[in-house]
């Protein structure tokens, strides 16, 4: 049996998706996990799952963008739960089609959700982790935060932001040497609910770009960023290796690529309804009575696994192991070369 102490983590955006694996993942190694989202349904449901799990659950509905709610927010989370060890942001929301297509108000609501969402949670941690000396901020951010790819503009340019502002948070924090840990988990496409939910200009139904995870993947990556947070950044899944490497070495052909396979790499055969709900303004699962869940509908394509994860988080091990064969291999030759003793 471990004897790890259980930590207060918030988790924002954790009625459904990504969010929610993670919230239920830190629940099963009894973590005391405050959920903070809008949708009240997926709050309790992803509550019941914490619990259930082996941890203790707080549901919070909050909206992100609302900075004096969110501060009232740790405040209850605080005076019940207890300081907080961990804040996680993940909440965002998104538009899916051409630039365009997108109403200026609408882009500027992702931007408010998605980017300064992140700020809010952000600030609100800090204040209360930095007259401490400890805690750890964990910022859920994508391959998109490096890469632009085409009918996520709005999504895409919040994600570069994150990434700006959590670059420039982390170079202050280093020098006034705070104790308060900042890191970032870059994502691949995973299978979530968004797709189903968030508002869309495209004619076909949306889908990640694949190949596909499960958000339990993302969800491995997150939680152990939390427990090892001195790395600046961790990247998830091979594909967010691979599309971050070739858009550093030629930025320029990736943008052709893309050009000529994003629309149909981001969208099935089965026609969008354009008179869908989408959850832009207002939570879906409260208006549409139901839990949305962590999954989405790609249960039967998505990955389960990432060797590359595992590489990642043993990557000490992993060069250790390489150098000694390395250097096994160097003596042996060394040992070859020799001339024979008669």
């Amino acid at each position: 049996m471990s004897n790890r102490t259980p930590k207060t983590v918030v988790v924002t955006g954790a009625s459904a998706g990504v969010g929610r694996a993670t919230a239920r993942m830190l629940g099963a190694r009894g973590d005391r996990v405050a959920l903070i989202a809008r949708g009240e349904q997926g709050l309790r449901a992803a509550a019941r799952d914490v619990e259930q799990a082996g941890g203790t659950a707080l549901p919070v509905p909050v909206d992100v963008t609302d900075y004096p709610a969110l501060r009232s927010a740790a405040d209850t989370i605080e005076s019940e739960l207890g300081p907080i060890d961990v804040w996680v942001n993940g909440a965002f929301a998104t538009v899916f089609g051409p630039f365009t297509e997108i109403e200026p108000e609408e882009f500027r609501r992702v931007t408010d959700a998605t980017y300064h969402g992140f700020v809010h949670g952000t600030k609100v941690a800090l204040d209360l982790m930095r007259p401490r000396e400890r805690g750890t901020i964990v910022q859920i951010g994508s391959a998109l935060a490096y890469r632009g790819v085409p009918l996520q503009s709005a999504y895409c340019g919040a994600k570069h932001a994150i990434q700006g502002f959590t670059e420039s948070l982390r170079c202050e924090l280093l020098h006034e040497g705070s104790k308060v840990h900042l890191t970032m988990v870059q994502l691949p496409g995973i299978n979530t609910p968004q797709f189903d939910w968030a508002l869309s200009r495209m004619r076909h139904k949306a889908q990640p770009v694949p190949p596909i995870y499960e958000p339990e993947v993302a969800a491995r990556a997150i939680v152990y960023a939390a427990d090892h947070p001195r790395r600046r950044e961790y990247w998830a899944g091979l594909a967010t290796v691979g599309t971050l490497v070739v858009n550093k070495i030629a930025p320029g052909l990736l943008d052709r690529y893309l050009a000529r396979t994003g629309y149909d790499s981001q969208q099935t055969e089965r026609p969008e309804d354009p008179r869908r709900p989408a959850n832009l303004w207002h939570p879906l699962d409260d208006e549409a009575g139901q839990d949305f869940g962590a999954h989405g509908r790609f249960d039967g394509q998505a990955k389960k696994h990432s060797p590359q994860l595992w590489l990642s988080h043993h990557h000490g091990a992993v060069a250790a192991a390489a150098t000694a064969a390395g250097a096994g291999g160097v003596a042996l030759a060394l040992r070859g070369g020799k001339p024979r003793r008669r």
